[in-house]
């Protein structure tokens, strides 16, 4: 029984010799690294950018959902609607960049971020928020700067975070250029404004 072929064995041994006889003849040319068993990884430097953004992400999420807190205290109900979507949103970003890591076969670390904040205005809360997301724009645009020669995979990635971010700098803007509308010590002016741009 142990010696005998099957079609299939004779079919696959046929094919065999084909594409030698192509190979030889110059017809074939055999990938690199094909079939070396060795999975793509990140670099150790790709990976220590997902992760410092991953601790941004969080960060942004706790802070968002301490303002969405803070606002609820207050009754700024628009206001809380709103940040408490900006801290499902953040957390969401997060969640995108572990998964990619996944993909390449890396456990994302997640980092220990700042989960206490405090608020005095809602003037803070939008001017913290404004900062916070300009700098992460910032720090898309120069991950993505750093890793446009290096890994143009995770570059493309990096895309969709550049444009999230340029949208978030650009809703803030909108929203301090209409305190600039307004006396920020007037509760009754703030309240309008929470009332007209929430």
């Amino acid at each position: 029984m142990g010696n005998i072929i099957s079609k299939k064995d004779i079919l696959n041994r046929r094919l065999m010799e084909q594409e030698d006889e192509r190979e030889n003849d110059g017809e074939v040319e055999t990938p690199k690294n094909e079939g070396d068993g060795k999975l793509y990884k990140l670099s150790d430097k790709v990976v220590n950018i997902l992760t410092d953004r991953i601790k941004d992400e969080y960060t942004a999420h706790y802070f968002y959902r301490a303002a969405s807190n803070w606002c609820q205290d207050r009754n700024y109900k628009k206001a809380f609607e709103f940040f408490k979507n900006e801290a499902v949103d953040e957390l969401t970003h997060a969640e995108k960049l572990q998964e990619y890591m996944a993909d390449f076969n890396i456990i994302a670390e997640i980092p220990q971020a700042p989960t206490k904040h405090n608020f005095e205005s809602l003037v803070q809360v939008i001017e913290g928020a404004y900062k916070m997301e300009l700098g992460l724009m910032k720090e898309y645009n120069k991950n993505s700067q750093d890793l446009f020669g290096e890994d143009i995979t995770t570059f493309d990635f990096l895309t969709e975070f550049r444009e999230i971010q340029k949208g978030a700098v650009v809703e803030y803007n909108d929203l301090i250029n209409g305190l600039e509308l307004i006396d920020r010590s007037d509760k009754f002016q703030i309240l309008y404004f929470e009332q007209t741009y929430f």
